[in-house]
């Protein structure tokens, strides 16, 4: 995992928007993402989840909705750190919302679930390849998925626009990345590597499971993958800058 400011390495990296699209806001005076890397390509687009403690007294998005907006700072919201998706995703929770529930900032959403499943906090915005199986285990409530249609994993699942919240559709989409200067022969045999494991029947399976989506052929390139993060760079950006978030 990319940890900010960082060094470019001779290793690859694997990074997603949480990492490579908010550091330039996130971090005033760091390295620039477009510049410093060579890309390879896209792999993955990951919906997040809206899953809370399994005594939380709200049962659907639309009560969840209700009770955070008059309970106001009696709700305790847990995420990853600032500008981590689970972040963004409670921003624009409480932005189309107008609720206010406390923020708790973990190191991860890893130490978030476990204080999750103990109830010490009421809810988060998790990816669902962590939260798959405490959904379908029964050990955590779901609202919602922040895809734009049900995903076959959850299937029973509600996307957030059913209750009123399209602008709450969030995908974490995942790169790899090569250090600056990679010659492009190697970049090139990457990303061949890469459309190829993207066709193999038991990259695909696994990505079913954990309810990731991965990219057709053609994202999964090196311009592709560019021109999303410059995308994504503007995107969160705005997000960012309109709460201060530094």
């Amino acid at each position: 995992m990319v940890r900010w400011p960082l060094r470019p390495t001779k290793r690859r990296i694997w990074s997603h928007v949480s990492r490579m699209a908010t550091a330039p806001t996130l971090y005033p005076g760091s390295i620039d993402p477009l510049a410093s890397f060579e890309f390879v390509g896209l792999v993955a687009d990951v919906p997040m989840t809206i899953v809370a403690r399994r005594s939380f007294p709200p049962n659907t998005l639309k009560e969840l909705v209700d009770y955070t907006t008059k309970q106001g700072n009696k709700v305790s919201y847990a995420h990853a750190g600032a500008g981590t998706a689970s972040h963004i995703c409670g921003m624009l929770f409480a932005s189309e919302t107008g609720a206010q529930p406390v923020a708790v900032p973990y190191k991860g959403t890893g130490p978030a679930m476990i204080d999750l499943l103990g109830e010490q906090v009421d809810f988060m915005c998790d990816q669902t390849t962590n939260t798959t199986n405490q959904i379908q285990s029964g050990e955590i409530k779901v609202y919602a998925v922040t895809a734009p249609t049900r995903i076959p994993a959850l299937p029973n699942v509600p996307p957030v626009k059913e209750a009123g919240l399209a602008k709450m559709e969030l995908a974490i989409w995942h790169g790899i990345y090569a250090p600056r200067g990679t010659r492009p022969e190697v970049t090139q045999r990457l990303t061949s590597a890469l459309q190829a494991s993207l066709a193999d029947s038991a990259v695909l399976e696994r990505f079913r499971q954990l309810s990731a989506l991965p990219v057709p052929a053609e994202s999964a390139t090196p311009d592709a993958l560019k021109a999303k993060l410059a995308a994504e760079i503007g995107r969160w950006k705005r997000v960012l800058q309109s709460e201060a978030i530094k």
